[in-house]
Formats: C-alpha cells, structure tokens, sequence
C-alpha cells in the first residue's frame, strides 16, 4: 500500500462539494435518458457507448470491450504508486415498467428497477468533479473507474476482473482500494451505511427435475405423480432453513418457480422445480447444497420418482474489509459534513456481484439513501420503482472524496 498521504486541503474538499452541485443537474439528464432506454445483461450497447461519449467529451482514457463487450474502464493519474477503483454497475431488469415519469422507459419488458441509472450517472459525475480537480492540480490517488455490465445474474462482475479490471496496465496502476455504492428506498437522503464483514448473501440457483409416469387423471395408481413429489419437495426444502440452521445463522432457501402437466385430466411425466438459495457463510452455504439435493432426491423416491438437481453457483458473499471500512467512516465523519454515517446493524440477504472485486483486493460496498418526504417510490427490483435525482449530488461527493482522501493522514 502507499505511503500516508498528505490531508486533501479544506479548499480542495469544498471544491469537490462544489463541483459536484455543478455536475448534478447534467448527471441527472443522463440518469433520465439511461431510464428511458434499459438494457439487459451484456446487451448494454447503447449505454456503454454513451458513457465513452461522456468521458471523451471530459477528456478521460478508457479501455473499452471487457466483459463480453460492454465493460469499460476508465483512468486518471495521480501522485501516488497505486489508485483508488469506484465501480458502478450499468444493466436494467426484464421487468415492464409501471410508472408515469416522463422518462418512464420506452422498451417493453425493460426498466431500471434497481437504480443502476443512477449509479452510472453518479459514477460519470464523479469522473467529471475528479477530472476537472487534475486539470487543475495533480490527484493524491490514481483514480480508476469500473463501468460493469451484467450485475444482475450475470456475474458482469467477476468477467470484469479477468479481463483486469484490478490489474496495472499501460493506463495506471493497480488499485489498492475499491469502493462501490448502492441505492435504498428506505433509508434517509444522503445517509450513508456500511458495515464490517458480509454485507450481501451468496445467491445461488438451483433446478429440480422430477421424472415420474404420466397416468390419466381418474386412474392415478396407473402413474407417478411428480406434481404430488414436487409438493413435497417444496415443503421440506424449508426445513433445512427451520430445522438445520442454528436459529441464528442467517440462510434462505426458496422454491420460486414449478412447472408440470399440459392438461387438467392428465398427471404428467416430469415436474421441474427453480429456486434460489442464499447464505452468508460458506459453511452454511455448503450444507444448503448438499441437502437441497439429498432432499430432494429421497422424497421424490418415496413418491416412486426419479430426480435430477443442478446446483448453480452464483455470487459469493459481498463481504467488506474492515480496514477499508474503517477508512469509509474517517472519510465520511471528517470529510462529508453534509452525509450522515449510520452503521447496518444486520447485512441484507439479497446478492451482489461486488464480492468478485471484493475477494480480489480491499474493499467497502455502501448504500447510498434515498427518502427525503418529497419523493416516494417503491422498492427495488418493481415495477414502480425509480431513482431519486436528488441523490445524485451526495452520490457524487462521496465518490469523488473516498478517492481524493482514502490513505491521506487524518489531524
């Protein structure tokens, strides 16, 4: 790590709370615009190529094409022998969207419903502030920004860090730190809040096929159910949860989906079952595996079935570096006067593919707020959800801070 850097000067923190009031109204417009136009999982071509648009207009270098094509990475030099990473990521949802902004999206079946608009464009504010700072004097830190595609299963993340996104390259060198936000509804505008450890859950699939006999509906003793076996299925699965886990170990285990039969006179030949199970220890996460798929397997043979289960993998658990976040909170106690630090008593069971950056190097993940009385949306990943512009300005000065100040000496 690099040697304690000097204290960024009063003057130099103003002018980053400046800046960043200066940049907001156009990180706004472009929020709106990523709103109007989502996209999906390594299909963010258009929204990857606007943000090339937007850090050549600042004048910013950028390596473009990674993670399948609509990953960037973009740099700024600073004095110091390693940089600071903000990572951001860039895809919508498949979720039609229900509300009535004037910039409501314009692409069936696709919308920002989790506020990734607004990252990017927060993210790109934050390159502007940092960019116009170097074009004035020289950065503390080496500032490199992480534009990533596909957080939203499609593990953009960790493709991001094997095309080097973490790695020294002819741009700058290796980061030392990474931080990366995200937004909640439910918490008060301009809060930030983070916590040692895990932050988010691993977030895993799985599939459950059930091979039984196919039998008219009358005469069921002719057949197999598997409909009846899935049922059964369903329910035990939730005692893993119930009866296996220490009362406080945190594991969640859901069956969402369950698909059988064409006809209502007719017991059919095969059930399939999809679910996902979360944990935030890798030891629970191994035992949920395992007895998903023993589970399974002996109840669909109590029902005088066959069974295949696919266990899948997906992200790890997001888990913060407790220097790292030890260095957030300094930062935002002695440099954020207009952001309030509250610690997250608990961590939040969804996934996150932050933790592939996260087992690479230090880092801290933190919920930017978003409630303020005068805006009221719902909930994450809904139809009606939407992104409050008025974040924007917090979200930039802490990003463009946590790089200026992060190893510089406190008083």
């Amino acid at each position: 790590m690099s040697a304690t850097l000097p204290r960024p000067s009063n003057a130099l923190l103003a002018r980053i709370r400046a800046l960043a009031l200066e940049e907001a109204p156009r990180a706004t417009a472009l929020r709106r615009e990523l709103h109007t136009h989502p996209e999906i999982c390594y299909e963010e071509v258009r929204t990857s190529a606007r943000i090339r648009q937007e850090l050549d207009a600042s004048g910013i270098a950028h390596r473009d094409g990674l993670a399948g094509g609509t990953g960037t990475l973009a740099f700024l030099a600073g004095t110091a022998d390693s940089a600071i990473a903000l990572r951001t990521d860039i895809d919508g949802l498949p979720i039609h969207e229900e509300g009535n902004a004037a910039w409501k999206s314009r692409t069936p079946h696709r919308m920002h419903a989790c506020g990734h608009d607004g990252h990017t464009a927060i993210l790109l504010g934050a390159a502007r502030v940092l960019k116009r700072l170097s074009d004035e004097c020289a950065l503390p830190n080496p500032v490199r920004f992480v534009f990533q595609p596909a957080e939203e299963g499609g593990a953009g993340g960790r493709r991001m860090v094997e095309d080097g996104a973490l790695r020294a390259c002819t741009e700058g060198p290796a980061p030392r730190r990474i931080y990366g936000l995200h937004n909640f509804p439910g918490v008060a505008l301009g809060t930030l809040q983070t916590r040692r450890g895990a932050l988010f859950a691993s977030s895993d699939r799985y599939e459950i096929t059930i091979e039984g006999k196919a039998a008219h509906a009358a005469w069921p003793h002719h057949g197999h159910d598997p409909i009846l076996a899935g049922s059964a299925i369903v329910n035990a699965l939730q005692t893993i949860v119930a009866r296996e886990l220490d009362p406080l170990e945190a594991g969640v285990v859901s069956t969402t989906t369950f698909h059988a039969g064409t006809a209502t006179n007719q017991i059919p030949a095969t059930a399939v079952l999809q679910g996902t199970a979360r944990a935030l220890r890798e030891e629970t996460r191994a035992h949920i595996e395992r007895r998903i798929g023993e589970i399974a397997h002996d109840i669909a043979r109590a029902h005088r079935c066959a069974c295949r289960t696919t266990y899948l993998r997906g992200y790890p658990v997001t888990r913060n570096d407790d220097q790292s976040v030890a260095e957030f909170e300094r930062i935002v106690r002695e440099h954020l006067p207009t952001q309030r630090l509250e610690h997250m008593d608990v961590p939040v069971m969804g996934g996150e593919d932050f933790a592939f950056y996260a087992e690479q190097i230090p880092a801290c993940f933190y919920i930017l707020g978003m409630e303020d009385g005068h805006w009221a949306s719902a909930h994450l990943h809904q139809p009606t959800y939407d992104f409050n512009d008025a974040a924007i300005p917090f979200g930039i000065e802490a990003m463009a801070t946590l790089a200026v100040a992060d190893g510089a000496a406190a008083m």
